[in-house]
């Protein structure tokens, strides 16, 4: 498989933009704040942590959502390690990530153990997280996958600029890739996106988005 990279510009020197998708990576007023929002109290995390749980997720990026969740999980004194599956088109460098998560000083504890052992992509096993990364389009990745997730993270880009991971097809994917009562959240509240969710099988609502935004998107796999 070709290597393919994510193609960035820095904002202010510290926000990664996509020069591919036009997009930044994280919110331009708190991107720490926004994954709590959207990610962990989208799906009920940390309330719903247990043995054996499994996040699965749209647009790896520069790992905050996954350094987040890790954090919330050791902070909730969990035994066995989280499960963690990301699918990504075009990964960050090591180095790029190291450069934008130096924005989230309240997770350095985890991104430093992250970054010590990332090799850039695949299984990277940090003992209370057990993280896969599978490099590749969503599109043709996810149905070959066998997991199923007890939690989706959305994050791919604005789905005015990269429709092709919001796409109908993709989030029946998502859906027969969920357990029985599984949930996804996802920044966006765009009706297509919650149209193809509706249609795969769950149950949608629109709350109140973080910041700027308006509304987000969360749904159950009913």
């Amino acid at each position: 498989m070709q290597d393919q990279r994510a193609e960035l510009q820095w904002r202010d020197g510290r926000v990664p933009v996509s020069t591919r998708f036009d997009d930044p990576y994280f919110s331009l007023d708190d991107g720490l704040a926004e994954t709590r929002h959207v990610f962990l109290d989208g799906n009920d995390l940390p309330k719903r942590f247990r043995d054996g749980f499994h996040i699965a997720e749209l647009g790896f990026g520069t790992g905050l959502n996954m350094l987040t969740a890790w954090a919330a999980w050791e902070q909730a004194e969990q035994d066995t390690p989280l499960r963690f599956t990301s699918f990504e088109a075009y990964p960050m460098t090591p180095a790029d990530m190291a450069r934008a998560l130096d924005a989230f000083p309240a997770l350095t504890r985890w991104r430093d153990r992250f970054l010590a052992a990332w090799q850039g992509s695949g299984f990277c096993d940090l003992g209370s997280l057990h993280l896969r990364m599978v490099q590749g389009d969503a599109r043709r990745m996810l149905p070959d996958w066998h997991g199923r997730a007890d939690a989706w993270f959305l994050d791919g880009f604005s789905p005015a600029r990269n429709p092709e991971l919001w796409d109908r097809d993709l989030m029946a994917q998502v859906a027969r890739h969920t357990v029985p009562g599984g949930t996804v959240a996802t920044y966006t509240a765009a009706g297509f996106v919650r149209r193809g969710l509706q249609d795969a099988g769950f149950t949608v609502s629109r709350t109140p988005g973080y910041g700027r935004k308006r509304h987000m998107t969360r749904g159950i796999l009913t």
